[in-house]
C-alpha cells in the first residue's frame, strides 16, 4: 500500500505569517515552488498554507497591495493536515472531496512534508511506465 510518506515532498518551504505578500512571492519565485507552509506561532497553533490561488484572490481579485498585506491576510489557516501513514488513496479522496490541491503532512504535531495532487499524479504516471 502506497502511503503519504512515499509520495510527499519532505523539503517544505515555510514562511512567517508576518511576512509581506511581496516577500512570499519572492520566496516562491526564488525557491521555484507554488505554495508555502505558514509557520505556527506556538506549539498549539495550526499550520497555514499560502498558494497561488490565495495570492491571486488577495492581490488580483481583491486588488490588495503586496507590500501592505501580510501572509496571514491571505493564507488558509488552519491548513488541512494528514499523517504520514495515511494511504495515498485516502489522501486523494480527502483532496477530491474538499477540492484541495495540497495537504500538509505532520508527524504528531510537527511538519514533515507537503503532499500535492501533482505529486500523486506524477507517482501514478511513473508506476504506469515501469
Amino acid at each position: 500500500m502506497l502511503t503519504v510518506r512515499d509520495v510527499m515532498v519532505p523539503d517544505v518551504i515555510t514562511i512567517s505569517p508576518y511576512a509581506t505578500l511581496r516577500g512570499a512571492l519572492s520566496t516562491m519565485r526564488t525557491r521555484q515552488v507554488k505554495s508555502l507552509v505558514v509557520e505556527r506561532q506556538h506549539v498549539h497553533d495550526a499550520y497555514g498554507l499560502l498558494s497561488y490561488s490565495e495570492l491571486l484572490r488577495a492581490v488580483v481579485a481583491e486588488e490588495g497591495d503586496v507590500d501592505l498585506l501580510n501572509v496571514y491576510d491571505a493564507a488558509v489557516k488552519p491548513a488541512v493536515t494528514v499523517g504520514e501513514d495515511l494511504s495515498v488513496r485516502q489522501a486523494a479522496a480527502l483532496m477530491t472531496r474538499f477540492h484541495l490541491n495540497r495537504l500538509v503532512v505532520v508527524r504528531g504535531n510537527e511538519l514533515i512534508g507537503l503532499l500535492a495532487m501533482n505529486d500523486i499524479l506524477a507517482r501514478m504516471i511513473d508506476d504506469l511506465i515501469r
